[in-house]
């Protein structure tokens, strides 16, 4: 299992010490948040800032662009430090070109979908994709209630991705815990991204280790 701590809810007046927690960490990636308040209801960073946070990071970033027209951007991330960039479905009309974009710029390519959008969104385009997000809470805000039918979601891609011979992994977002974690792995998640759960811990580094040991 990868553990991504997302670092919107990190303390941005101390960022620096925040990525070099996930760096001294067992995490394995940085998950990176970008919205613009247009696709979804907050505005969270932008460039500059994951410029800066790609000086102090050693773990790959995986970024995850919440907004209108992503390939207006995916160059500029991609060459911020982007290991990793996934758009949304909804939001992109021509998603297999936004797929091939982002592949030509020597980074992974992912594609996010929403708790209303089916699994079957993916069908054309799952064997291009590295990454698929599920989103397990509304896009928009950190700290909010893990949705249920996200465990059929996951059986549903996994699915998916063995029909068509993908190698996509399968990247679970929003209300990740400890008591979600293993039902989660179970169900088929490859990578869990925890917000809250681990930067609200008094002890952060423990909580990661403790996600990427679940059983």
């Amino acid at each position: 299992m990868l553990i991504a701590p997302s670092i919107l809810a990190a303390d941005f007046a101390n960022l620096q010490h925040e990525i070099e927690m996930i760096n001294a960490s067992a995490a394995d990636w940085i998950h990176i948040d970008i919205m613009d308040g247009v696709f979804v209801p907050n505005i969270s960073m932008g460039l500059p800032v994951v410029e800066a946070m790609k000086r102090h990071a050693k773990k790959p970033m995986d970024v995850h662009l919440m907004i209108v027209q992503p390939e207006k951007y995916v160059e500029a991330f991609a060459k911020a430090g982007a290991a990793s960039i996934s758009v949304h479905a909804e939001a992109c009309p021509h998603l297999h070109r936004n797929i091939q974009q982002i592949k030509a710029l020597g980074v992974k390519a992912g594609v996010a979908i929403n708790p209303h959008t089916s699994v079957s969104t993916l069908s054309e385009v799952i064997q291009d994709i590295d990454l698929v997000c599920l989103m397990s809470v509304n896009p928009g805000f950190g700290g909010q209630k893990f949705i249920e039918r996200t465990y059929s979601k996951i059986k549903e891609l996994k699915s998916l991705i063995g029909q068509c011979g993908s190698s996509a992994l399968i990247e679970i977002d929003g209300g990740v815990n400890q008591d979600n974690a293993t039902p989660l792995m179970t169900a088929g998640a490859d990578v869990l991204v925890a917000g809250n759960f681990v930067f609200t811990s008094p002890n952060p580094k423990e909580v990661i280790e403790r996600l990427k040991n679940i059983k």
